[in-house]
């Protein structure tokens, strides 16, 4: 087993988001602690302070940014990074609460589905450690099976769809 880095609270309503993120922190040597709501997050909080907070934004009961405003009141919690992660940037249940977030928050986010290598690197860059050379590995190899797709496409592509593609490059 991997030596403990540190200390990750994920805080997530749906069992399987929690269980899946858990799994990447422990592949990866990290402690986890799980809450299901804002509510539940801060009884955790009481009993032992992460290192950082992986923290959903739409939840029943006491939602991501109750939760984060709440925390930002408390001296010693406001210190602990947060990390939002969330699949509802976009749309009408979490893009007011994301926005919010974005400019008076955290501003750091991923959004679901999650990749676990972009998950830890998140963490890995937020808390200042070295990020694993597996990730590092898995990265590169996700990003040269999509750089064939993209050749391929763009091989098949007419001109039109070849000067949209170069402007969406661009930007």
């Amino acid at each position: 087993m991997k030596k403990i880095i540190k200390t990750v609270l994920v805080v997530d309503d749906e069992a399987d988001v929690r269980n899946y993120l858990k799994s990447a922190l422990n592949n990866h040597g990290f402690e986890v602690l799980l809450a299901s709501d804002g509510l539940e997050a801060f009884e955790v909080l009481k009993v032992q302070l992460p290192d950082l907070i992986s923290l959903d934004l739409v939840m029943p009961k006491h939602s991501g940014i109750k939760f984060y405003r709440e925390l930002q009141k408390n001296k010693l919690w406001s210190k602990i990074p947060v990390l939002i992660v969330t699949g509802h940037a976009r749309d009408d249940l979490g893009k007011v609460d994301f926005d919010t977030m974005m400019m008076q928050g955290p501003g750091v986010y991923l959004e679901k589905p999650v990749k676990p290598e972009n998950y830890i690197e998140k963490i890995c860059i937020m808390l200042n450690l070295e990020i694993p050379e597996e990730v590092i590995s898995k990265k590169k190899e996700d990003e040269v099976e999509i750089r064939k797709k993209m050749l391929e496409s763009l091989s098949k592509a007419d001109t039109d769809t070849l000067k949209k593609a170069f402007e969406a490059l661009k930007k």
